[in-house]
């Protein structure tokens, strides 16, 4: 016996399949049909890749693969598809967006216990209403999407677990909309340090 979140809602279930995702039937239609409602700034480019969970070094990263299964790159255009491509692709674990021409994401680690928002990153919501957020694969996290210049990566690590890309860099895309976040992006408020 396994306990894990919920794909869908997020509620806590203790499962037998170590492949289970969803609760109910009804979550994993839902959820399905939730993810053919991402932004169009994100399905229409096709800046898509599929990934897999590697254990290196003791902790679980998460590394992007081409549609046929091979190594794909963050940088590297050749290397990406369609989101309809990926997201009919069976390889890996679940498909993932690549930063860049405008779109980046503020990533909000370990931030959600259940519903409840961490004060810290409910600030950073409160300042960015008007763009798509998701719940990230672990539950425990969001992803902030939205329009962002190209400019280096940073994190922010004092006492907030924030980190802020918008190239070279990919982000898994659960499609599991935060609340009634918009499903359209806005310009990114980016926190300071």
């Amino acid at each position: 016996m396994e306990t894990k979140r919920c794909a869908e809602c997020g509620t806590t279930m203790v499962t037998v399949r170590a492949d289970a995702k969803f609760c109910t039937t009804k979550c994993r239609v839902y959820h399905h049909r939730n993810r053919a409602k991402l932004p169009a700034e994100l399905t229409e480019q096709p800046r898509w890749v599929r990934w897999k969970p590697v254990l290196r070094r003791g902790k679980v990263t998460k590394v992007p693969l081409r549609i046929d299964g091979s190594a794909a790159s963050s940088t590297d255009a050749s290397t990406w598809s369609s989101h309809a491509a990926a997201a009919s692709a069976t390889t890996g674990s679940g498909v993932g967006f690549v930063l860049g021409l405008g779109i980046g994401c503020i990533d909000l680690d370990h931030c959600l216990d259940g519903d409840v928002v961490a004060p810290w990153a409910q600030s950073i919501l409160d300042a960015n209403p008007s763009t798509y957020v998701e719940v990230s694969v672990s539950g425990t996290g969001l992803h902030v999407f939205g329009l962002l210049e190209e400019a280096p990566g940073r994190k922010i690590r004092d006492g907030r677990n924030v980190e802020v890309y918008s190239r070279g860099r990919y982000i898994v895309v659960t499609g599991q909309r935060h609340g009634s976040a918009p499903r359209t992006l806005a310009p990114l408020v980016v926190p300071s340090k």
